[in-house]
C-alpha cells in the first residue's frame, strides 16, 4: 500500500483520491508515522477471526498429543517397512 506524506496529500488531494476511488488505497503519514488509511468508500472491511465459533460442535480426543506416536517414531526411525 502507497504511503505518502501529509504534505504531499494536502498538494495533490484530488489525485490521491481518484486513485482510492479506483481501488488503490494509500496512507498518509506525518513524520514517518501512519495516521490515517484513504479506501474506497464500498471496499471491503478485513475479516476478523472469530474465536470460539465452533464451540460445540468439534471434540478433540484426550489423546490427540500422542495419536500416531508409534507410526511417526517407526517412520522417523527408518523402520517404514515393517
Amino acid at each position: 500500500m502507497k504511503t505518502v506524506s501529509l504534505r504531499e496529500a494536502e498538494a495533490d488531494l484530488p489525485r490521491l483520491i481518484a486513485a482510492a476511488s479506483r481501488g488503490e488505497p494509500f496512507v498518509i503519514a506525518e513524520n514517518g508515522r501512519p495516521l490515517v488509511r484513504v479506501v474506497p468508500a464500498d471496499a471491503k472491511p478485513p475479516r476478523t477471526r472469530r474465536l470460539g465459533c465452533l464451540v460445540g460442535q468439534i471434540s478433540v480426543p484426550d489423546d490427540f498429543g500422542t495419536m500416531f506416536q508409534d507410526e511417526i517414531i517407526r517412520l522417523f526411525e527408518g523402520d517404514a517397512g515393517a
